[in-house]
């Protein structure tokens, strides 16, 4: 059964992704922008905690799970550094996915030959 629940709630928040694509203009970056930003309310809300109970991976995957971990990056880093956490925070909770997406994106850049969109 949480593997349904993973599956139908991480659909629906791609089909909401899709639906902003091609129901309104926003571009794709206002669009990751928005989730993330969700990501963060619903965090800061208490949304987010039952909602990963409830669906497991499902909720985690999308990019609403590195909007919440932002927004607990910044809230430890305040609670333990101040003001200066606010700043530090989310980079240090999110520094290892970054960097991965860094690094197999070079991989990736290296190993493939692109080809030409005309």
């Amino acid at each position: 059964m949480n593997y349904l629940w993973a599956f139908l709630v991480g659909g629906a928040i791609c089909v909401v992704g899709q639906l902003l694509i091609d129901l309104t203009k926003l571009t794709p970056a206002r669009i990751l922008v928005i989730f993330v930003v969700s990501g963060v309310v619903l965090s800061a809300l208490g949304i987010w905690e039952p909602l990963v109970d409830f669906a497991g991976a499902g909720a985690t995957v999308p990019i609403l799970g590195f909007g919440h971990t932002l927004a607990q990056g910044v809230e430890k880093a305040v609670a333990q550094h101040g003001f200066t956490g606010i700043f530090t925070g989310g980079l240090s909770a999110c520094s290892c996915g970054v960097s991965a997406s860094l690094i197999f994106g070079f991989i990736a850049a290296v190993v493939t030959k692109s080809k030409s969109q005309s």
